[in-house]
C-alpha cells in the first residue's frame, strides 16, 4: 500500500496559510496538527511561525497560530 499523495508541496501549502486573509491581517489561522506533521513537519513549520515573529499554542491536535507580534496571555 502506498501513501496518500500529498494535496500539495509544503512550501505552497505554507504560502497559502500565511497569504490568508486572516494571517495578513494580524488574525488567527488554525490547522490539524496530523496535516503539519504530514505535509510539512513539524520542525518546519514552528520555525515557520518564529521566522515571521508569530507565537502559537498547541492545544488537543490543533495548532492555533497567532498571526501577529502580540503577546499572548493563556485564560485558564
Amino acid at each position: 500500500m502506498s501513501p496518500v499523495p500529498l494535496p500539495v508541496s509544503p512550501d505552497v501549502w505554507l504560502r497559502q496559510i500565511f497569504s490568508s486573509k486572516s494571517a495578513m491581517t494580524g488574525g488567527v489561522v488554525r490547522r490539524k496538527v496530523r496535516d503539519v506533521e504530514r505535509i510539512v513537519g513539524r520542525k518546519t513549520f514552528e520555525a515557520e511561525i518564529r521566522r515571521r515573529g508569530f507565537r502559537a499554542v498547541e492545544n488537543s491536535g490543533q495548532y492555533i497560530v497567532f498571526c501577529n507580534r502580540g503577546p499572548v496571555r493563556v485564560v485558564d
